[in-house]
């Protein structure tokens, strides 16, 4: 079969994040037993319903990852059978506890690191409810950076109060410490989450969309500047230090998800489901791997909408023929050339690409090409 990557869902962490709507808990004290006989009972599981027996690209993510045993990464990496040459990435957060055992993820087989830097200002990892400092930030980069082979990590912007020098300084600071590829994220408010309880009392307000814009605008001109390349909406990278296995998500290619709350998409005789694990870490302990993961068959123009979400987020477009032939019909010309006739849009030959412009409006150009 083709392509297919595996995702692993940590999700314990040792404080949620207020502005995090992911699937995370508090760690209590995994019991690296229980997880190993879980996850590993799931790849085999896997294995067998769906003919996986290797996988392009592996990623831990969570939740908090480096904080399960290096053991217990090893035990799923080598069930895994990642391909030769395969990324094998690590989430991690910049703590003196989590950065020692940076050498022993490495022995695992982790060959990336994703540390969850989210700035380089002390007040406002404060604001942001993380537990690291920036000189611990500092520390575990120059660590990382002996270690991994690859390394990235990523900063939150378009934060109450941020100025647009705040920004470029902070950002220029960054660019210096970076090895290859940054992810730079807009404060966005979930539901649900501290931060929107934060909003909906008054406590302060989100950046406004002019801000936002010209944070994004000067973040991508300085990447750009410094050689790493704006390939995603969020990411840039050097050239060949993309992220592989986010590239399978964006490319549309399939992908195992396990561990509480995965997400997957995972073709099963030539047809592509959409699986979700149980969420709960109990429940998901206490279940079979039948008994974990949902199953939804996904039609042609259901296929067609997630490639084409997933697909414009890339500075490389997506193929209108492989549009056309998940959809059954092809986007309407009409549609395309008003986007196009807008600045917003280029068409050039299979291939749609989002200009500069339209990837600041990226849902509202994907709202008018699936309506």
């Amino acid at each position: 079969m083709g392509r297919t990557g595996l995702y692993i869902h940590w999700p314990f962490c040792t404080r949620i994040c207020p502005y995090c709507d992911f699937n995370v808990y508090r760690d209590r004290g995994a019991d690296a037993a229980l997880w190993r006989e879980a996850l590993l009972g799931d790849l085999a599981w896997w294995r067998e319903k769906a003919g996986i027996s290797a996988y392009s690209s592996v990623y831990f993510g969570g939740g908090t990852p480096s904080l399960m045993a290096p053991s217990l990464a090893r035990a799923v990496i080598e069930a895994a059978k990642p391909v030769p040459g395969a990324e094998v990435t690590l989430e991690a957060n910049p703590t003196d506890a989590e950065r020692e055992r940076f050498s022993d993820f490495a022995a695992a087989g982790v060959n990336r690191l994703s540390l969850g830097v989210q700035s380089l200002r002390d007040k406002v990892l404060t604001f942001l409810g993380r537990n690291h400092s920036v000189s611990e930030t500092i520390e575990a980069l120059e660590v990382a950076r002996g270690v991994f082979e690859r390394l990235t990590f990523d900063l939150i912007y378009a934060r109450p109060g941020q100025s647009l020098d705040d920004w470029r300084g902070e950002l220029s600071e960054a660019l210096a410490l970076a090895k290859g590829h940054l992810s730079l994220y807009q404060l966005t408010i979930e539901p649900g989450t501290a931060f929107d309880r934060a909003v909906a009392r008054g406590d302060w307000a989100p950046a406004g969309e002019d801000m936002t814009a010209a944070q994004y605008d000067l973040a991508q001109q300085m990447c750009t500047d410094a050689g790493l390349l704006p390939y995603e909406v969020s990411n840039n990278a050097a050239p060949g230090h993309e992220a592989q296995h986010n590239l399978l998500y964006w490319r549309y290619q399939a992908y195992v998800g396990i561990g509480p709350g995965a997400h997957g998409r995972v073709r099963i005789g030539g047809q592509l489901y959409e699986t979700v694990a149980l969420a709960n870490p109990k429940d998901y302990l206490a279940a079979t791997p039948v008994e974990r993961f949902a199953l939804t068959p996904l039609s042609g123009p259901d296929q067609a909408v997630e490639m084409l979400s997933m697909g414009l987020r890339l500075s490389e477009g997506v193929s209108l023929s492989r549009y056309e032939a998940l959809a059954g019909a092809p986007l309407q010309a009409q549609t395309l050339d008003y986007l196009a006739g807008d600045g917003l849009v280029l068409v050039d030959g299979d291939q749609l690409r989002l200009t500069a412009d339209g990837r600041r409006v990226l849902n509202g150009v994907l709202l008018d090409l699936t309506r």
